[in-house]
């Protein structure tokens, strides 16, 4: 058994299909799933049973789940993963914005919502505060004590901004950065602007962490939104919703 398998999961979505689809997913994985059709029920079964991770639909039929969102984060900590078909990019931002952890777009593969659930749970789990002196991803090593990074055993040279994007990002694995959030982080609040430069240093920055395998990419493009340190592959998708 997973050391996420068992955890308590509420999935909130007023479409019947993808509650049974989704309930029943996950509970073929071992996690234990309880469900709401409507904000109200949300904020009810939240309170009633903790869950450890919330998978939450935007689009319902009594209030906007970004106003859910919000709700949750007056409260805990606990993981969202945000399951919409709303796919304008200002949706997305400001979700992730509002509290969200991640966003997937319906329909979404079965394999994909397992993996998103898996590392939500490992990082409430064991939180990336950036604290650790070196982290490891697969040919990647960043050193935060002595601000190095190594990639397929080679150091790399990086400029000073450079080392903070990739140290902003290696902290938040598999987490969706939106622009505004890495440009405040790296540069303040006055550049948040300043999108384009933003493109232009991420673009830099992968080619000199590409490594052995031309294929890998540790920093992926979410598009319209902003960034993610990825970990792991994806699996093929056999879409939901």
């Amino acid at each position: 058994m997973s050391q996420a398998s068992g955890a308590r999961i509420l999935v909130v979505d007023d479409e019947p299909g993808i509650l049974r689809a989704v309930q029943a997913n996950l509970g073929h994985h071992d996690f234990h799933v309880d469900t709401a059709a409507n904000g109200k029920e949300a904020l009810s079964e939240y309170a009633r049973v903790r869950p450890e991770l919330v998978l939450l639909d935007l689009g319902l039929p009594d209030m906007d789940g970004l106003d859910i969102i919000r709700a949750i984060r007056n409260r805990a900590n606990t993981p969202i993963v945000v399951l919409s078909s709303r796919e304008a990019e200002r949706d997305k931002v400001t979700a992730l914005d509002s509290g969200a952890d991640d966003y997937l777009t319906k329909p979404f593969g079965i394999n994909e919502l397992l993996a998103r659930v898996r590392v939500a749970l490992r990082h409430a789990a064991h939180p990336d505060t950036g604290t650790g002196a070196v982290m490891r991803f697969d040919d990647l090593e960043v050193d935060l004590e002595r601000r190095r990074v190594v990639v397929s055993g080679n150091e790399v040279r990086l400029t000073p901004t450079e080392w903070d994007l990739v140290k902003l990002l290696a902290s938040h694995p598999d987490k969706v950065l939106t622009d505004r959030m890495i440009t405040e982080a790296v540069w303040g609040a006055s550049y948040a602007a300043q999108a384009h430069s933003l493109h232009v240093y991420v673009a830099r920055l992968r080619k000199k962490l590409q490594g052995a395998s031309a294929s890998r990419r540790y920093i992926v493009t979410e598009p319209g939104v902003g960034y993610r340190f990825v970990t792991e592959a994806s699996d093929e998708l056999t879409p939901i919703g």
